[in-house]
């Protein structure tokens, strides 16, 4: 970090300030840049390597009070083995209690392990409460960790109280990797969807995703767009990278490729890998596979084809 960002954090008034002080969003602007975008047309030979590019994104992700060993074992498997010929996804996504499970079913596979964590979805919990989920999710195996920041709290404006919440939890993580979930959807403004990616990836995030997928409106394009913004802008003057992650309502290979062209023309082509752009998704993979298969065959396969998820 510069010696100006080290700085940003030594109090909760030179945090604001810093918060505060970031240029504000244009919100028309960021709408009509990102409905243009959501418009290019992709031909048929992008387009297949789009797909696998976007089958390769995806953190295939069960987070229901229903779910059970059985079920994430299956999502694993398919995980590894989506279709013939087409990649095997970044991650699966599961409850901690299910890390387990996740863990001993991809091992050796390439995919990673990621665990929500910090009282997913609302975060309102202690802090201790939120470290020790961490450290169990990791200490099960976990590879990564998708916490969710206190809303609340950033909303009435104590930014130093999510700001070491999340350093505390990055401290958890040990060598796991950490997305900093926003939950955009609750955060009311652009400018605000701006100040907590700021705010997370000061804080030490690997990443910083837009929602849990529980709330409404979750990861919209114009939202993408300016996290993006902020990861490029952030990556100019501390030089390091940081990814995103969309995650909630997207279901459709059209919107998987909306995204892909908005990290292109945002952020630009360093962030279109695993590594640095992640889909957070439960039904998008089979959308992905079922165009798959009609750019390979000229034909659909009917949505029972593929299992459900």
């Amino acid at each position: 970090m510069t010696t100006s960002l080290a700085d940003v954090a030594a109090s909760g008034a030179t945090l604001r300030a810093f918060l505060h002080g970031l240029p504000g969003v244009d919100r028309v602007g960021a709408d009509q840049r990102a409905a243009m975008l959501g418009t290019r047309s992709i031909k048929t030979t992008a387009k297949a390597q789009a797909i696998d590019l976007a089958i390769s994104m995806v953190d295939l992700t069960t987070l229901e009070g229903a779910d059970t060993p059985g079920k994430v074992r299956a999502l694993c498997t398919k995980a590894m083995h989506p279709g013939e010929g087409a990649p095997r996804v970044a991650a699966v996504c599961v409850y901690p209690d299910l890390v387990s499970v996740a863990v001993e079913t991809l091992a050796g596979s390439g995919v990673k392990v990621a665990s929500v964590a910090t009282a997913f979805p609302s975060g309102r919990t202690s802090l201790e409460v939120k470290v020790t989920d961490t450290a169990l999710a990791v200490a099960a195996g976990a590879d990564e960790i998708d916490m969710v920041i206190d809303r609340g709290a950033f909303l009435s404006g104590d930014y130093t109280k999510v700001f070491e919440q999340i350093v505390a939890v990055k401290a958890a993580c040990g060598d796991a990797h950490l997305k900093v979930i926003l939950e955009t959807g609750e955060l009311a403004t652009y400018d605000n969807v701006r100040r907590a990616s700021w705010l997370a990836m000061l804080a030490g995030a690997d990443f910083i995703k837009t929602s849990t997928g529980k709330v409404a409106p979750a990861a919209t394009l114009p939202v993408t767009l300016i996290m993006l913004e902020a990861v490029r802008d952030f990556r100019d003057r501390t030089g390091r990278q940081v990814g995103v992650k969309p995650a909630g309502g997207i279901r459709t290979t059209k919107d998987a490729i909306k995204n892909l062209v908005l990290v292109n023309e945002t952020a630009g082509d360093d962030w279109l890998s695993p590594d640095w752009f992640r889909l957070g998704a439960s039904s998008l993979l089979n959308d992905l596979l079922m165009q798959r298969q009609k750019l390979t065959t000229g034909r659909y396969a009917g949505p029972d084809y593929f299992t459900l998820d």
